[in-house]
């Protein structure tokens, strides 16, 4: 007896098949439906932002009140499908959540549903805006995508150095706003040394509102002393940065992972860095 075995391999399940699929529109952006969605996503996104910012107008919320409470909720339900959709379409969910757009996607809903027992709290939607940043993968910038990640690799790198700096700041101000304290005194407008520090830290940003200013002569010293010392200090995170920029060079996909939809991979990564999936 001949037993035939088929000659090719099964293709995927069909709900694979469909999650695949379910995927690529929502994560990807290389096939034309999955552009047109996330075109259709931004545009959403925009619509929700107006009516956050036209609903606090007092004017055009008496005249229009109900119209943007049925935009807002329209929009709300919109993002929740599409949030359920995301979860749905990876086969790691528990990633996607956790990550920086998983968070975003999730409190872009939430403000509304929670205005329903927190009135007030719907103003929170605007942070709708943050995922705009989408834009970098939905018109496929790569180069924009690796400047950013290089950009963030160098502050990573970098945030020792920047720490410590940051550190010898605060004991300058520190030591600033105590000696302003015993020059001007609060009849000059330093009444404390936390006050004195605000001052210092304006001062030294070169901001300078004015509103607390050295009278006395030895004062005046300091406060230039302080505002040239400002200048020094303003360039150097800016030197660190850029040692550590200088350092790293790595080319960036845009490619989404089908398991938890997380990016930033290097354009040769066969596998997903943050979960192992392969790609």
């Amino acid at each position: 007896m001949v037993t035939l075995y088929p000659t090719t391999a099964p293709g995927p399940p069909p709900a694979a098949g469909w999650r695949r699929r379910l995927h690529e529109i929502i994560f990807e952006a290389d096939t034309r439906a999955g552009r047109a969605f996330d075109v259709a996503l931004l545009a959403v996104i925009l619509l929700s932002v107006l009516a956050v910012l036209l609903e606090s107008v007092p004017d055009i919320r008496q005249d229009h009140r109900q119209a943007l409470r049925v935009v807002e909720w329209v929009v709300t339900v919109l993002f929740t499908v599409e949030y359920l959709l995301r979860l749905i379409s990876v086969t790691r969910p528990v990633p996607y959540v956790v990550s920086f757009f998983g968070l975003i996607d999730l409190l872009s809903v939430l403000p509304t549903y929670l205005a329903l027992v927190m009135p007030g709290t719907h103003s929170l939607m605007v942070i709708r805006a943050v995922r705009l940043l989408r834009v970098f993968r939905i018109l496929k910038l790569a180069r924009f995508v690796d400047d950013a990640e290089l950009l963030g690799r160098a502050l990573r790198a970098s945030r020792r150095k920047i720490t410590v700096f940051l550190g010898g700041v605060l004991t300058i101000v520190l030591l600033v706003g105590t000696l302003m304290y015993l020059i001007e005194g609060e009849e000059h407008g330093f009444t404390s040394i936390p006050t004195s520090m605000y001052w210092a830290v304006v001062t030294m940003t070169t901001v300078g509102y004015g509103d607390i200013a050295p009278k006395t002569g030895v004062g005046r010293l300091l406060a230039a002393c302080v505002m040239i010392l400002g200048y020094g200090i303003l360039a150097v995170p800016t030197g660190i940065v850029s040692v550590e920029l200088a350092q790293v060079t790595r080319s960036v996909s845009t490619q989404a992972c089908p398991a938890c939809g997380r990016q930033g991979h290097d354009s040769d990564a066969s596998y997903c860095k943050h979960c192992g999936a392969a790609l």
